[in-house]
């Protein structure tokens, strides 16, 4: 592997694990076996290679979202998005990064997090919108406070499953979303049945 691509990962990593403020030049360089003037001829300073380590964060959730984006049926795609096996343990390699503080504090390294979280948000908002329209969930539900809540439910879930070192708590968190979004099916006549009249 080339040794830019090995520094990327292995701050991934370690960003994942440690935090960005916990991980230092030399935890990269040690785990990686990169040596110090490459290191510092791919990236300058610790930010630098921080800012390529979210970006490749990022790049990992995305996909995994955009399941939500697929053809068929919506609550299909939700449930099948909400229960896909993840690491509670570990938590979420992006959403790790709003409780460090010197990423909070920075907003060139916060910009990657942020950003993340609206494409995310975005993909929620439009499948919520189809499966009200395609009648799977009322029509009086909000879908833009919705996806706030179930991205919520998944962040907080990790936090839970992390504070207790169980993950217990992020696999009840995920059920009780899919129960309330189940709970909130019409309970007349569904859209498409109206349609069909």
């Amino acid at each position: 592997m080339e040794s830019r691509q090995l520094l990327v990962e292995t701050m991934s990593e370690l960003m994942w694990e440690r935090g960005y403020a916990d991980t230092s030049p030399r935890d990269v360089r040690e785990r990686s076996g990169v040596g110090q003037g490459s290191m510092y001829h791919h990236f300058p300073t610790k930010r630098d290679l921080a800012l390529a380590a979210l970006d490749r964060n990022v790049a990992d959730l995305l996909p995994a979202a955009s399941e939500l984006d697929d053809p068929g049926d919506p609550m299909a795609r939700i449930e099948a998005y909400l229960m896909r096996p993840r690491d509670a343990l570990k938590g979420c390699k992006v959403g790790r990064m709003t409780q460090d503080p010197q990423v909070r504090e920075d907003p060139v390294l916060l910009a990657p997090v942020a950003r993340a979280f609206a494409q995310v948000r975005v993909s929620w908002v439009k499948v919520l919108r189809e499966a009200i329209a395609a009648g799977e969930l009322r029509d009086d539900l909000d879908p833009e406070q919705l996806a706030n809540t179930l991205m919520a439910v998944l962040q907080g879930g990790y936090v839970l499953a992390i504070a207790q070192q169980d993950p217990g708590p992020f696999d009840d968190a995920r059920a009780g979303a899919l129960g309330l979004l189940r709970a909130a099916a019409p309970t007349g006549p569904t859209q498409e049945d109206k349609r069909r009249k």
